[in-house]
Formats: C-alpha cells, sequence, structure tokens
C-alpha cells in the first residue's frame, strides 16, 4: 500500500522551494533495506536535489519502531523529525551552503547523514 508524497514549500528569502518526505523499502531495485529521501526543488527549475538517509550500525531512520520522519544518530541519540520545516531549512541551508543543489536539470542524490551530522551538536567521544 502506498502513500501520497505531501508536497510542502519553504520560502527561503526570496526564493521558493517545494520539498517532500518519502519512505521506501528499496528491495524491488536491488537493494536490502530501506531509506527515507528529502527531496527539494527551487519552483521554477527542473533540478532536485535528494537528502538520502539510509540506516547504518550508528544511524536509524523510521520503520515501525520511530515515528514516520525519524532519522537518529545512535551515540549521543540526536533526533530529527525530517517532516520539520525547521530541519529542512536547516538541512537546505547546509546543502546550499556546500554547494550541493544541482545547476542544471536533473536529480542528484546525495548521503545525508554528513548534513545531519553539521546542523546538530556533534556526537561526543568516549571520555
Amino acid at each position: 500500500m502506498g502513500s501520497r508524497r505531501r508536497i510542502r514549500r519553504l520560502v527561503v528569502h526570496d526564493r521558493v522551494y517545494g520539498w517532500c518526505f518519502a519512505h521506501r523499502h528499496d528491495r524491488t531495485r536491488g537493494h536490502p533495506g530501506c531509506r527515507s529521501t528529502l527531496t527539494l526543488w527551487r519552483h521554477g527549475s527542473r533540478a532536485r536535489l535528494c537528502l538520502v538517509f539510509r540506516p547504518a550500525d550508528d544511524r536509524v531512520i523510521s520503520d515501525c519502531f520511530f515515528d514516520s520522519g525519524a532519522a537518529l544518530r545512535m551515540p549521543d541519540q540526536v533526533y530529527l523529525n525530517l517532516h520539520e520545516p525547521g530541519t529542512v531549512r536547516a538541512l537546505l541551508d547546509e546543502a546550499l551552503a556546500r554547494g550541493l543543489f544541482p545547476a542544471g536539470p536533473g536529480t542528484t542524490e546525495v548521503d545525508a547523514w554528513p548534513l545531519f551530522d553539521a546542523v546538530t551538536e556533534p556526537a561526543q567521544g568516549p571520555s
């Protein structure tokens, strides 16, 4: 059973961006597991930036145990809700600062965990 994506709008200075959240299971594409994706685009542009969150040993995304949109860094239990406009704005600002947003038409996928780390407090090492 699929769900409809909710298209949302975010205004950053004089630019309007659209964004949506999706969670999918990749078995159909030959990749085990699942991923959560924030897709962002500038209104009037055909360029898309997909921020992809995949689970890892110390990284968790929503999939039954957590609320929809959850992204967690387990060592320090830092949490972001990928449905929240403030979270999306922080991730977009960091992506723009790093020059990740594509200049021309097409879709660019990036690993979103480095952006997560940049917009949250750093994980504490062992004492």
